[in-house]
């Protein structure tokens, strides 16, 4: 960790675990800040963040659209195939009387990760052409509030514990939106990751 002016001019932050205000040095290219009485990260310097983030976003928003249009899955029983998506999942759990199940799915498995996708490039695109979009105030806290909505990996872990349990009933075969989902959860995971908050203030608080 280096510091390059003094302590006194830096900016005030505080602590999430322990509430300590301290001072926020300068770091290094790659480094981090850590909280000196509990220890816990405060931030880190990310590299090309903007980039980084406007880049995973498109590639997330692309593999998102291949998840909800090609099949998720395909079943094989007694000669007979049947293929379904996910909004064709969410559907039936519907008209099978599941309403709160089939809304969850819906919410945290569709909406959230699209909206998620879409406020990062909302806030992020501007930013890159050295603007602030309107409201880019509230879509950044409406996507802090969102990610905690995301739950797509929770989803593959129960749609994987399910297909150990089918493959001795019928033969199971993944489609090409399954393949997608599990890289948006990688791709949407290092999209969050690669967001540095101090950056996305900054510019609001000198646009103001």
């Amino acid at each position: 960790m280096e510091t390059t002016a003094p302590l006194s001019e830096q900016p005030l932050v505080v602590c999430h675990a322990c509430d300590m205000l301290q001072r926020q040095p300068r770091i290094a290219h790659h480094g981090s800040v850590q909280c000196c009485r509990c220890g816990m990260l405060l931030f880190r310097n990310i590299p090309n963040s903007i980039d980084r983030t406007i880049a995973l976003s498109l590639a997330g928003l692309i593999l998102f659209v291949i998840a909800n249009i090609f099949p998720f899955l395909a079943f094989e029983a007694g000669g007979q195939s049947t293929q379904t998506n996910l909004v064709e999942g969410v559907r039936q759990l519907y008209d099978q009387g599941i309403w709160a199940l089939a809304g969850l799915v819906l919410f945290t498995c569709i909406l959230a990760p699209l909206l998620q996708l879409l406020l990062m490039l909302y806030v992020f695109v501007p930013l890159k052409f050295s603007r602030v979009a309107v409201y880019t105030r509230p879509a950044y806290r409406l996507f802090l509030r969102i990610t905690e909505w995301n739950m797509i990996e929770v989803f593959i872990i129960g749609v994987l514990v399910a297909l150990v349990k089918l493959v001795k009933m019928a033969d199971i075969i993944p489609g090409t939106a399954m393949w997608s989902f599990i890289g948006l959860v990688f791709v949407v995971t290092g999209a969050a990751a690669s967001i540095d908050g101090r950056l996305v203030w900054r510019r609001l608080d000198e646009r103001s």
